[in-house]
């Protein structure tokens, strides 16, 4: 009698299983507490990045506001260009309100943008900073900048101007030296200017 063949049943392994542990075990609670600590580390990460991403564009939006000839600017401009910033948004405002029919309520867009509007005026009124144009050499090293990274505004000065007090304007932050900023400005973007802390997206 010929021998039984043996039957290929080889699959793959069959995977580890995953431990499970009493709700109310001193494990269950150290993972439990892990998870929660992953969960805000990672809403963190993503509030900086939003925040890093709102300079940004603030910055930018300067930028593109500064003709090529322009040596420095006046306190009157750089007003100007805040009362811009802070209007940037009025013609999808307008648009919204002109799409909403009569009765009915505003959209989250709507409200979004109005918020926003409010907070930045608000910021607006009490003091926002931004750099100091009015110096040649910040306007000059202004120009230079590529915009995507905080670490360069190490290099430049700052001050901080309100709606309230149009015709004062306070020095924030002096710029660091420029030979030893480019290797701190580079390692770490968090340390730049803490500024418009209220700045969202729309």
């Amino acid at each position: 009698m010929p021998p039984k063949s043996k039957t290929a049943t080889k699959g793959g392994k069959a995977g580890k299983k995953e431990k499970v542990f009493h709700p109310g075990s001193r494990k269950a609670a150290q993972l439990a507490r892990h998870a929660i600590r992953k969960g805000k580390l990672g809403s963190i990460r993503t509030k900086a990045n939003k925040k890093t991403s709102s300079r940004l564009d603030f910055y930018a939006f300067i930028h593109a506001r500064i003709s090529p000839d322009t040596t420095a600017l006046t306190l009157p401009e750089l007003h100007a260009i805040l009362q811009a910033w802070v209007g940037r948004n009025d013609t999808a405002l307008a648009a919204e309100q002109a799409a909403r029919r009569q009765g009915r309520p505003k959209s989250p867009r709507e409200m979004r943008i109005e918020e926003l509007r409010l907070r930045e005026q608000e910021t607006y009124r009490t003091g926002m900073e931004l750099p100091d144009l009015r110096d040649a050499v910040t306007l000059e090293r202004f120009r230079k900048w590529d915009v995507t990274s905080l670490g360069y505004a190490h290099l430049l000065r700052f001050v901080r101007i309100c709606s309230a007090r149009p015709d004062d304007a306070v020095l924030s932050r002096a710029p660091i030296d420029e030979g030893g900023a480019d290797s701190e400005a580079d390692d770490d973007d968090s340390e730049a200017p803490q500024l418009m802390d209220h700045m969202d997206e729309t």
